[in-house]
């Protein structure tokens, strides 16, 4: 997640959820393609890298313009892929801890790995239910920041302190909303990722798939995943936050929630109609961003059509 801070913002990209408005792009960023097919070296992910993997820090130009996102398309809804499981219901509102609750959430959920700039980095994202069947959502800044597209980009459901019980899930290519390439406007902060099969078998098939929905509009009980890893968190579990959201009504057109997660945790999924028992939903954001100078609120991007569009791109890919 970012933070935006009033002079000058700091977004948490892989690994770090505080950040501010983005940066805008090298010139001629808005001719660049919305996909990548990112490198991957195999083995590359051990456990001591993926534990030492750190927060990346977005910075933004005070000053930043951002574009105003249409919310008023037809609603859209995906319905999950369904996923057996029992959970135990759980605090609402929840500002932030450790998800105890199993279920759906704790399978389809994980922590993204990437190189950027030379350095290793961490994120989180979510298995949504696709045509493929293979695809990740995430936060654009996950995928692709300043002007460059992450590589060694894995997925890793379930990620347990440097563990991947249900392996880990290399990208054959990522996208970003053409907004995010473009400008890296924080108010389309969307990415995904195709992921090759593992072993044969693909991703939605071995952890599951949340459903997704656009133009879902805001004010809505929410519940927000990740696994942050700056203080006083370690990227070593999930953690989840929980209330009624609202919509922000500082720079962004972003959704709002009461939530204290840390870097690492953007990307992880936001859901509204989620069912603690199953632990099932339908994901309707990400998380992206926080101001530094509101404290323990977070803000993910609305799904609208531009979401949409890209969404439905990955999934045919």
């Amino acid at each position: 997640m970012r933070r935006h801070r009033t002079a000058a913002s700091v977004l948490l990209a892989a690994g770090a959820l505080i950040a501010g408005i983005v940066s805008a792009a090298p010139a001629g960023a808005a001719d660049a393609p919305t996909s990548f097919r990112p490198q991957h070296t195999a083995g590359f992910w051990t456990a001591e890298r993926m534990r030492a993997a750190q927060p990346l820090d977005l910075t933004l130009a005070p000053g930043t313009v951002l574009k105003t996102p249409k919310t008023t398309g037809v609603p859209t809804t995906v319905a999950p892929t369904p996923a057996t499981a029992a959970a135990s219901p759980t605090a609402f509102p929840q500002a932030g801890g450790a998800w105890t609750g199993g279920g759906a959430v704790v399978r389809t959920s994980g922590r993204v790995f990437f190189t950027f700039q030379g350095r290793t980095a961490s994120c989180s994202g979510d298995s949504v239910t696709s045509q493929n069947g293979s695809t990740v959502i995430t936060a654009g800044h996950c995928v692709k920041y300043q002007g460059a597209w992450h590589t060694n980009w894995v997925f890793v459901p379930a990620y347990d302190n440097g563990n991947a019980p249900y392996g880990q899930w290399s990208a054959t290519k990522t996208f970003a909303t053409p907004q995010w390439v473009a400008s890296e406007d924080i108010n389309y902060d969307v990415g995904l990722a195709v992921v090759a099969p593992l072993n044969g078998q693909k991703l939605s098939t071995v952890v599951g798939a949340q459903g997704i929905q656009f133009n879902g509009g805001y004010n809505k009980p929410m519940y927000a995943f990740g696994f942050p890893a700056a203080a006083p968190y370690d990227g070593s579990k999930l953690v989840y936050c929980s209330g009624n959201s609202g919509k922000d009504f500082l720079l962004s057109k972003d959704h709002s929630l009461g939530c204290n997660m840390t870097g690492g945790s953007s990307g992880g999924p936001w859901f509204s109609n989620f069912n603690e028992s199953t632990g099932t939903g339908l994901q309707v954001s990400v998380n992206s961003f926080g101001y530094t100078f509101l404290p323990n609120r977070m803000f993910g991007p609305y799904f609208g059509a531009e979401a949409q569009a890209i969404y439905n791109t990955a999934q045919t890919s």
